[in-house]
C-alpha cells in the first residue's frame, strides 16, 4: 500500500521526506512535486529500479529518462565534458523549469533507457524536491503519468493513474507551473530546443548570444 504525505504540514513532510529516502534507497519509486510537474522517480544508478519505473508508466526504453539533481555542482560529475553554454544556461535558469541534454561521462553505471550516451539533467525549483534529492542524489525521473496520458499536476492525478506500483507520495500541493520544462539539446554542434516550455526560446536565446529561430530549426 502507497504511503501518502502532505508536505505542507512540516511532521508530515520530515516523515515523509524520510519515507521517501527510505524507499528510493531500496530501490521503490517515489512521487515527488516539482515546479513543472509532478514527478516519478527513483535511485538513478539501480538499473532494476529504473526499468520498474518505465515498467509503471507503460513507457519503452525509446523514450529514455531524464536525470533531477540538487546543486548546480552534481552536474559536473554526470557529464562527459561541459558543453558550450551549459555553464551559462545553468547559471541563468536553474534551480528552474529548463532542462538540458548532454553527454554524460561513460564511466557512470547507470540504465536509463537507449539515450545513447547522453542524458538530460534538471535541478527542480521546490524545496521537497532539492531536499529529497541531497539526500539520496541524482534520481532518474519522468512525468508521474501513463504515458500517452497527461502529466500530474497534483498528488491525486498521480495517484490515480500510477496507483499502489509507487511506494511514497510526497503531496506539495498543486504544481506551480503545470507545464514541462523546456528542453535544450546542448549535444550537437549548435544549441537545439527540443520541447517548448516555461523557458522562452527568446530567454535562452538571450544567454546564448543567439536568433532564437536557430535554436527551433
Amino acid at each position: 500500500m502507497a504511503e501518502v504525505f502532505d508536505c505542507g504540514d512540516p511532521d508530515q513532510r520530515s516523515r515523509g521526506l524520510a519515507a521517501a529516502v527510505s524507499a528510493v534507497k531500496s530501490g521503490r519509486l517515489v512521487v515527488l512535486p516539482t515546479d513543472t510537474v509532478y514527478g516519478v522517480g527513483a535511485e538513478a544508478f539501480d538499473s532494476a529500479a529504473v526499468a520498474e519505473l518505465l515498467a509503471a508508466k507503460g513507457r519503452g526504453r525509446d523514450m529514455p529518462v531524464g536525470v533531477l539533481v540538487g546543486s548546480w555542482h552534481t552536474i559536473e560529475g554526470l557529464v562527459l565534458t561541459m558543453p558550450p553554454g551549459a555553464r551559462d544556461l545553468v547559471r541563468a535558469f536553474w534551480p528552474g523549469a529548463l532542462s538540458l541534454v548532454v553527454r554524460h561521462a561513460p564511466s557512470l553505471q547507470w540504465d536509463l533507457g537507449d539515450a545513447r550516451g547522453t542524458v538530460m539533467l534538471r535541478m527542480p525549483l521546490h524545496p521537497v524536491a532539492i531536499e529529497l534529492l541531497r539526500e539520496v542524489g541524482p534520481m532518474a525521473v519522468s512525468s508521474a503519468n501513463i504515458s500517452g496520458h497527461p502529466p500530474a499536476v497534483d498528488v491525486d492525478e498521480a495517484r490515480r493513474q500510477l496507483g499502489d506500483r509507487v511506494a511514497v507520495y510526497l503531496d506539495a500541493g498543486p504544481s506551480d507551473r503545470q507545464a514541462a520544462s523546456t528542453i535544450v539539446d546542448l549535444t550537437g554542434s549548435t544549441p537545439r530546443i527540443l520541447r517548448t516550455g516555461p523557458v522562452s526560446a527568446e530567454d535562452v536565446a538571450a544567454v546564448l548570444g543567439l536568433n532564437p529561430a536557430a535554436l527551433l530549426d
